[in-house]
């Protein structure tokens, strides 16, 4: 191409654009990253391949972790779900299976996620609301009633409790006579991100990381297949972070856990591989492609040159994939399973191993069965249908979207360096640091949706008078009594003196430094309860008192 030839091309790019809403001069994604209205490989000119992008199953794992990545296997369809009782948990999570999903994800109510049992003052109006009401063993083996553990996929969001959690699932599936080494999941355990930007913390973070080195070590030798952490950003781009902002920070709680597995004294080749990581997949497509092959690359380089781990398995970030609640609106929410489809497509784009598709009524309710089937066939259009996992990252050496990977590592990395220099990412959180960069973030989104800078439509562009009403569900309010009541029955039949016991040797490990997870594990199977367990814990460890940020 002449030099006059591209110059009168670059002026076609430069002109301006029909004055829609929402449209400025100067575009830039949601991480303030500008975009330029062409690229070409003069964007390209200091890009390396190899060094940059390699081939997928090799590092740095920029075009994903598998060799043959979805010509393969498909990534796992999950539907988080969880309402009400264990029963109406079970009836959906068959129906689910039923319906095709190919991994179950479990959502607690917020009494099971801070560690108080249904009867608790405080857990008053909130038992089974947002989740699953979970106290004992015997919730536990009505959750998963009818399902052969070792048959199926399970991911667990759960974080202050998931000892406790991970421990109920183990002796359910004990019960149903399983090798609990055949057995195949996720437990969240990821506290740090609590501490940032969703509040179910339980015990300060010193303590809170010595229960997921716990977690980290029994499981290694116990449940091999079984994905310790899943360290998240979801719930941090959820809180108003940008796509930059989650990367950085989601990395620099990895890189806090991975340091406190080794101050514990465990082997980063042992632990590393069984480290799993989980995304938001948000709503400005392409950044959202070039933010997972960026975490991807990051990740990589982080484990191999920083913390010197040689398995390669110990440097590949594997993840799961939500699609953004924060993006799902009130108004016109049929429009939300456009986004969800564009969301969940970035997420195929980005090599993500497994993932859930958001209902378009959440942001009304908890989804109904129609609203989780269509999400559900969202998933199967996409990995059916559109041809997209027919060849393995098609989007590589795109001059856009290689830059923007890069420029989005360069970013990240930068904020990395920043959190070094405070001391690490427990002293950065402990300083307000990562909190006050989230408000931030989403203080200025917030401030262009009012000036309608940003578009969101049928909110602030494209609306409509009138809105035909949606079904919703609603949770029975039957239910919170009768778990109640279930609960102070199996506290009167349950044998005193090996609950006694099983409660006083989580006591005594929690002092002595041994490992909880045996001592935890025998305390659900003598019927001890999540609340009881939690507070044996609060006795040693105390309680997390949130700072403050002004």
């Amino acid at each position: 191409m002449s030099d006059t030839v591209k110059s009168e091309t670059e002026n076609k790019a430069e002109a301006p654009s029909p004055q829609t809403p929402g449209f400025r001069a100067e575009q830039e994604t949601s991480s303030h990253i500008p975009v330029r209205p062409l690229y070409t490989p003069a964007d390209l000119e200091e890009w390396n391949y190899d060094q940059q992008a390699g081939y997928p199953g090799e590092f740095p794992f920029t075009r994903g972790v598998q060799a043959t990545m979805y010509r393969g296997r498909l990534w796992t369809m999950r539907q988080y779900a969880g309402m009400g009782d264990a029963e109406e948990s079970n009836n959906r999570y068959k129906y689910l299976l039923a319906q095709g999903t190919t991994g179950l994800s479990v959502a607690f109510d917020l009494p099971t996620q801070i560690g108080m049992d249904s009867d608790h003052p405080m857990a008053l109006g909130e038992v089974g609301k947002v989740g699953v009401a979970i106290d004992s063993v015997e919730d536990m083996e009505r959750l998963f009633n009818g399902i052969d553990l070792t048959k199926i996929s399970t991911s667990m969001t759960i974080n202050a409790t998931a000892a406790i959690l991970l421990a109920l699932y183990v002796a359910v599936a004990r019960r149903q006579g399983a090798d609990i080494r055949k057995l195949s999941g996720t437990v969240q355990n990821d506290v740090l991100k609590e501490y940032i930007a969703r509040g179910t913390y339980i015990y300060p973070p010193e303590q809170a990381l010595r229960i997921i080195t716990d977690v980290f070590a029994w499981t290694n030798e116990s449940v091999p297949d079984w994905n310790t952490i899943s360290i998240s950003g979801y719930h941090m781009r959820e809180a108003g972070s940008t796509a930059v902002q989650e990367v950085a920070f989601t990395l620099g709680n990895g890189m806090a856990y991975v340091q406190a597995a080794i101050k514990a004294g465990l082997d980063v080749d042992r632990f590393a591989p069984r480290l799993s990581f989980f995304f938001n997949a948000h709503s400005n497509f392409l950044e959202e492609v070039a933010k997972f092959r960026a975490a991807r690359r990051m990740w990589a380089r982080i484990m191999r040159n920083h913390f010197k781990a040689k398995n390669p398995r110990s440097w590949m970030l594997r993840f799961h994939t939500q699609t953004a609640g924060s993006t799902l609106t009130a108004q016109q929410p049929e429009n939300n399973i456009v986004r969800t489809a564009l969301e969940a497509l970035s997420a195929v784009l980005g090599g993500t191993q497994s993932l859930h598709t958001n209902s378009f009524d959440e942001a009304l309710a908890l989804p109904t069965e129609e609203a989780a089937r269509i999400a559900l066939r969202t998933q199967q259009i996409i990995a059916f249908e559109s041809g997209v996992p027919q060849t393995i990252d098609p989007v590589a050496g795109s001059y856009y979207l290689e830059s923007l990977t890069s420029e989005i590592e360069r970013r990240a990395t930068e904020y990395l360096d920043k959190i070094d220099g405070l001391g690490g990412m427990l002293k950065a959180i402990e300083r307000g640091y990562v909190q006050q960069e989230i408000q931030n973030a989403a203080y200025e989104y917030q401030q262009k949706v009012d000036r309608s800078e940003a578009v969101v439509v049928g909110v602030n562009g494209f609306t409509v008078e009138e809105e035909s009403a949606v079904p919703i569900l609603r949770i029975d309010p039957a239910l919170e009594p009768r778990q109640v009541e279930r609960l102070r029955a199996m506290r009167l039949r349950r044998d005193k003196k090996p609950w006694e016991a099983a409660l006083e040797r989580i006591e005594e490990a929690a002092r002595s430094g041994d490992n909880l997870m045996p001592r935890i594990i025998g305390a659900v199977e003598a019927h001890a309860t999540v609340g009881e367990i939690s507070d044996t814990l609060r006795k040693v460890f105390g309680e997390y008192k949130e700072a403050v940020v002004i």
